[in-house]
């Protein structure tokens, strides 16, 4: 089995993809728990990010800046665990 070329752009694939993959099964078990406890465990969560964002007019031309980060426990897991599938390759 060939294995990976390990460079940090691949590192921060495996995380992306990691916290990705924890966030939409965040959504898909918010929208089908019914139990409370596990509503609020795994689906909530805290935000990280420039709120609101930064504009810049320069009369000519205006842009904004800004990002926003929403990590929970599941999305948390989903970049260990791609963390721990780079370590792996």
């Amino acid at each position: 089995m060939a294995s990976l070329q390990k460079t940090s752009t691949m590192l921060i694939f495996f995380i992306l993809l990691g916290g990705v993959s924890g966030g939409i099964l965040s959504e898909i078990l918010r929208r089908m728990s019914s139990a409370p406890f596990v509503h609020d465990i795994f689906t909530k969560g805290f935000k990280i990010g420039l709120n609101p964002p930064i504009t810049v007019d320069l009369h000519m031309i205006s842009f904004t800046l800004g990002f926003s980060i929403q990590m929970n426990l599941l999305t948390l897991l989903g970049v260990i665990l791609g963390i721990y599938t780079y370590r792996q390759a």
